[in-house]
């Protein structure tokens, strides 16, 4: 393997731009697809984006959450066709032609040419697309751009065709008109979901306007409330509730006689009064009706009406727009959409403009399905027909129309309203409701089975499902699927000119057939001229295509199909693997792309698109606003990946609750806490991993190369069967949650793991992974590490796929075989042995040791400072025994203290208390709360402990739990000891005791402490790494001498076994010793400096068969400083021990014997001597 460097020294984003050329070097996408080739197939639909716009965190977010189920997927064997797809037709690609051309009208639009108008439509479609390819490659995503579907390619519109021609054929397919939210800014009708997108709160006027009853005695008038008047010309009826009640009153300031409904009266316009009382609000919804009903000052009540009575009733039309429709127009009728908590109770209904009113004015006979006038065009504007205001945008005739009215004498009221109103997502403008003539989808007709179909998938979060789609899909209304735009697949209908003869197109060798016209695309201005005889003769002309184009959100439900040109092509691919496996997108598409994919899936095959769905939410700006370009309230995606890499984003995302359905308010702090709290403590185990495996061959030992894991299996060593199954926990942990596409599980469960690895197995094992346990047991640690590293990777790969790369691709390197990429490795078996005994053992472990942090830290005792004794109380033995047996070492060595003494007498060392945990009972005891709770404050510490034992215990015929009662253990500290001498601290039923009391042989090893600290600290800022052979001298104060140099000597064992070698008295130096830095220090009082040198190889002063000969013996000393430390290590190795030097001109070959002639560095020399 290779040298790695520091962690602050490592560059993700340089990393991952080496490993992406390494991917593109290995083909590597389309590689795994190869070698998956014929394997099970999981089939992942990926919803189009538009290529108009630059991809934002939305995309990316929705992108990493397909390329980690798809990566996960390919690595368990599945073959997982990921092709990118692009929406190319529609309103968003007009509306920019639009802007470009200063496209204001239809009109325009026809002037110019369709054809004309759709090149250059086409032109712009894949504007972004190599930013897009940029962008998504960097963020580490594989997906297929080469082999990418487009929306306007011919088969996918060919497809499309069928769809239509199959939903035609079962009879769900009418023509009809709907009035449906329309953007008088881009000239075309959206659909509800587009509707949704932008509500703003605006102010609007609120008119009171009276229409006299015709024949009333009393020639009284209904009120009626309105928000929008430029409908009022357009109006054909009025509306009422049947069961309200109803009451006619006068106005006594002017005599004018009104109906409105009861409960409404106090919205009725007030006089003001000399008295200085206020007049009522005329905002209608807004107002409050007067407790009594209506103000008897100002108006009196003549007769209570039935609202049914009003049914029938005939009154004088506002306008002489629409005159030919005086014998069924201009009458009241009824349905329960009017109530009375808001307006006056009767509605103006202008069936052209309100879904409500163009229902119930059909079903009333008022118009007919097929002769509704539209009086207001394309572009928002008033036509001919309503004259007095021709030509003016209806917004803006609002004030000329009231001015009319009230010039008409019918403006009861004027005011103002302030509600939410919606708003076209793409030009701004304020949308209105208008009646278009639309072909319908018959949804409602199928709603029973969409709601079966739905519940055969499976969502992430269920909720969604659940609530929000099942409520969506329960609501469904009949679905408009064409457009009277130009840039679209054409409907494939041909109809002839009156109206009797359709011909459906489910391909484009039917349209050949038909039309005896080659066909090579199928837009409009391909299409439209295209003509078909009659089947009935020519004398009935030709059929003509419809103008229509589908609704983009046709096209993208369509997109299964279409995507593979089915049925034309890919008949078995689809047949067998439909439903697909698996699609994700935002919150939004669950009416939107979702909603579309499961009506045509349910309508064409009785069956769900997907079966499985990841829904995310939003990601919002950091201060929980909508991220804004113009605003700069947010980071760009590319500024962070260059700054701190694709992964870290990565898994940013996939950890936030946004891959729940839940909205992110996005923090650049966050992506650098993944850097900082995941790859940063990965990337140290795995460097030291690196940095030990080195450290063999320097210290002249075989190339480091992992033992085989059935092996390892068997090692002794606790903590190796430990990390070894925490390793398999975290791969079937994997493994359930990706099954389950539960994505945010996961970060949190690595992030465990991780530091279980770096801070309890590297930690503890500092020695063995050193080498300073032996070379046996140092390659079974250095194994067990490496193999958990390989396997984290390949587990974690699908979500970190730079970061893994990189360690893999070294970690590889000591292999004898091994595949070229992470992104090839089958995803880890989980059938290796988990030891939960085991993984038990050393949360114990942890429990003890945080416990004994906490009492070091109360008491400012740093680790560095040797302790006496720890006490761990606990009535479990085998509780006990883990700690004092095989992981008593650890604790030991980890809390620097001297004995562990296990207690199984929970009373030797505390007193036990009971407590009632109120929060649990309180609800379920009710009453009995206060008695029960007395008695169990009262419980003995027999009773305590035999409710531990038991896990119950009755008061008053409750069976408390152990949820139920809190056990607080309190310290009893032996008599006459302070609480600085001896203290504890407790979780639950353990107790961890400390005595902090100092002795000499507790501050003879402190002071060691602090040396070797000190040391380690200077070769750090000496920049050396850990396989540099050194020696280290220290030269005490003249009146220090004699004690430190006793302390060292005593503590020399634990000083070697964590430096590697003895602390050498300066004066054993060489002369020509290079020393590399040198640094005062003062411990304890005692003051001290400390060398760092080079280490070179010593000869013993006694080398009988070279006696008397001082040239030879300079000869050989000169010859073995002339050598590498490292590979006169591997040549005594090789030797078991032993060389022979006959490379010295003029002396005789002579054996050296290490250990007893030769010494690699000072300090082996110093300890040899010693011993």
């Amino acid at each position: 393997m290779d040298d790695v460097c520091e962690g602050k020294d490592f560059s993700f984003p340089a990393q991952e731009e080496r490993v992406l050329q390494l991917w593109s070097q290995l083909d590597a996408f389309h590689e795994q697809l190869r070698r998956t080739e014929g394997g099970e197939e999981f089939v992942f639909y990926d919803g189009p984006p538009f290529a108009t716009g630059l991809p934002h965190y939305g995309h990316i977010l929705a992108g990493t959450i397909k390329d980690v189920v798809t990566r996960h997927q390919s690595m368990r064997g599945r073959h997982v066709s990921r092709r990118f797809g692009w929406d190319c037709h529609g309103l968003p690609v007009e509306f920019e032609i639009d802007k470009a051309l200063g496209i204001t009208n239809r009109q325009q639009v026809l002037d110019l040419g369709i054809g004309k108008y759709n090149e250059t439509c086409r032109s712009i479609v894949t504007k972004y697309v190599a930013e897009w390819e940029a962008i998504i490659t960097r963020s580490g995503r594989w997906i297929d751009f080469k082999n990418d579907y487009k929306t306007m390619d011919l088969n996918f519109m060919e497809s499309v065709w069928w769809v239509f021609a199959q939903l035609w054929e079962k009879d769900l397919v009418y023509k009809g008109f709907k009035v449906m939210p329309y953007s008088t800014g881009c000239k075309t009708a959206l659909s509800n979901f587009e509707a949704a997108l932008d509500y703003r709160t605006v102010p609007d006027p609120a008119v009171m306007i009276s229409f006299p009853i015709v024949g009333d005695p009393d020639n009284a008038a209904l009120v009626a409330w309105t928000t929008t008047p430029w409908t009022l010309p357009s109006n054909l009826a009025l509306c009422v509730n049947a069961n309200l009640m109803y009451a006619k009153v006068k106005d006594k300031s002017n005599g004018a006689v009104y109906v409105v409904a009861e409960s409404r009266l106090g919205q009725l316009p007030v006089k003001a009064k000399a008295s200085g009382k206020k007049q009522p609000s005329s905002k209608g919804s807004n107002a409050e009706a007067v407790p009594d009903g209506f103000d008897k000052e100002s108006y009196e009540l003549l007769a209570k009406i039935p609202g049914s009575s009003l049914v029938g009733l005939k009154y004088t039309p506002l306008f002489d727009v629409f005159t030919e429709f005086q014998d069924t127009a201009f009458r009241v009728i009824a349905d329960n959409y009017v109530t009375d908590d808001s307006g006056t109770g009767v509605v103006h209904c202008a069936p052209a403009f309100g879904e409500d009113d163009h229902r119930v004015c059909l079903a009333a006979g008022i118009i007919e399905a097929t002769g509704l006038v539209v009086a207001v065009d394309d572009d928002g504007c008033f036509t001919e027909k309503v004259s007095e205001f021709k030509g003016r945008h209806v917004k803006e005739a609002d004030k000329d129309i009231i001015s009319a009215v009230k010039d008409k004498g019918r403006l009861v009221s004027k005011g103002s309203i302030e509600h939410s109103y919606p708003f076209c997502w793409r030009s701004g403008t304020p949308l209105i409701y208008r009646a278009v003539p639309s072909w319908f989808v018959k949804v409602e007709k199928i709603k029973e089975q969409l709601l079966e179909c739905n519940k055969e998938t499976y969502w992430v979060p269920d909720y969604v499902k659940e609530k929000r789609f099942h409520n969506w899909l329960e609501g469904a209304r009949d679905w408009a699927v064409s457009r009277s735009r130009f840039w679209g697949t054409p409907l494939p209908l041909w109809t002839s000119q009156d109206g009797e003869e359709i011909v459906v197109m489910d391909s484009i060798e039917k349209l050949e057939k038909l039309s005896g016209v080659k066909v090579t695309d199928l837009h409009r201005h391909y299409v439209d001229d295209i003509t078909i005889p009659s089947r009935r003769g020519p004398e009935y002309g030709v059929l003509k295509r419809v103008e229509d184009v589908f609704d983009c959100w046709f096209e993208s439900g369509s997109m299964p199909y279409a995507h593979i040109h089915y049925p034309f092509e890919n008949c078995e691919l689809f047949e067998k693997n439909f439903p697909g496996n698996f699609v994700a997108e935002g919150l939004d598409q669950t009416r939107g792309w979702f909603y579309t994919l499961m009506v045509l899936s349910t309508a064409l095959f009785g069956k769900p698109a997907f079966k499985n769905l990841i829904c995310n939410g939003l990601v919002l700006a950091e201060d929980g606003k909508k991220m804004s370009k113009s605003k700069k309230n947010y980071p760009a995606a590319t500024e962070l990946m260059d700054e701190y890499g694709a992964d870290a984003l990565r898994l940013y995302l996939i950890n936030s609750p946004v891959v729940r359905a839940e909205s992110l308010r996005f923090k650049r702090s966050g992506v650098y806490g993944v850097v900082k709290d995941v790859f940063l403590p990965w990337y140290n185990a795995y460097r030291f991993l690196v940095q030990n495996a080195k450290r063999l061959e320097v210290d002249g030992f075989a190339a480091f190369s992992p033992i085989d894991q059935a092996t390892l299996l068997k090692s002794s060593n606790v903590l190796d069967h430990w990390i070894n199954s925490a390793t398999e926990s975290l791969v079937s942990f994997v493994h359930q949650e990706m099954d389950a596409y539960r994505l945010y599980t996961v970060v949190p469960y690595l992030v465990k793991y991780i530091d279980n690895l770096t801070n309890i197995y590297v930690r503890f094992n500092r020695k063995r992974l050193k080498g300073r346990t032996g070379e046996e047991d140092c390659g079974i640690s250095l194994s067990t590490l490496y193999h958990a590293l390989v396997t984290t990777c390949v587990a974690m790969a699908p979500f970190t796929p730079f970061f893994t790369e990189v360690l893999y691709q070294n970690l590889r390197k000591v292999l004898s075989k091994s595949e070229e990429s992470i992104h090839f490795c089958k995803f880890p078996s989980t059938s290796g042995e988990r030891d939960e005994r085991v993984e038990q053992s050393v949360n114990r472990m942890m429990t003890i040791i945080d416990l004994a942090r906490n009492i070091r830290e109360r008491h400012n005792k740093a680790l560095k400072t040797p302790l006496k004794e720890m006490v761990v109380v606990h009535p479990d033995n085998e509780f006990l025994e883990d700690i004092t047996g095989k992981l008593k070492e650890y604790v030991m060595e980890e809390m620097n203290v001297k004995t562990v003494t296990p207690c199984n007498d929970p009373l030797m060392y505390s007193s036990l208390r009971a407590e009632p945990n109120f929060s649990v009972l309180g609800k379920r005891l009710g009453k009995d709360m206060g008695k029960v709770s007395s008695e169990v404050k009262k419980m003995t510490q027999e009773q305590i402990l035999a409710f531990e034992k038991h896990g119950e215990i009755s008061f008053f015929g409750h069976c408390l739990k152990l949820d139920d009662i809190k056990v607080v253990r309190q310290f009893k500290r032996p008599e006459n000891v302070s609480e600085k001498e001896i203290d504890a601290a407790g979780d639950g039923d353990v107790l961890v005791i400390l005595d902090l009391r100092a002795d000499q042989s507790l501050f003879e090893a402190g002071v060691a402490r602090e040396v070797v600290n000190r040391i380690q600290k200077l070769r750090k800022t000496a920049q050396l790494e850990p396989t540099d052979p050194v020696d280290v001298y220290y030269k005490p104060a003249d009146n220090e001498k004699n004690t430190l140099e006793e302390i060292l000597k005593s503590q020399d064992q634990y000083i070697r076994e964590t430096l590697g070698s003895s602390l050498v008295p300066k004066e054993m130096a060489p002369s020509d010793v290079v020393v590399i830095c040198e640094e005062s220090h003062n411990v304890h009082d005692m003051s001290f400096v400390i060398y760092i040198a080079r280490s070179a190889p010593v000869l013993s002063p006694d080398l009988p068969h070279a006696s008397g000969n001082s040239d030879h013996v300079e000869a050989l000393r000169v010859y073995l400083l002339s050598r590498s430390i490292s590979r006169l290590k591997n040549e005594f190795h090789a030797g078991n021990g032993m060389i022979t030097v006959d490379c010295i001109e003029g002396y005789p070959p002579i054996s050296l014997q290490l250990g007893k002639h030769v010494f690699f560095s000072v300090g082996d020399f110093y300890l040899a001597s010693r011993s």
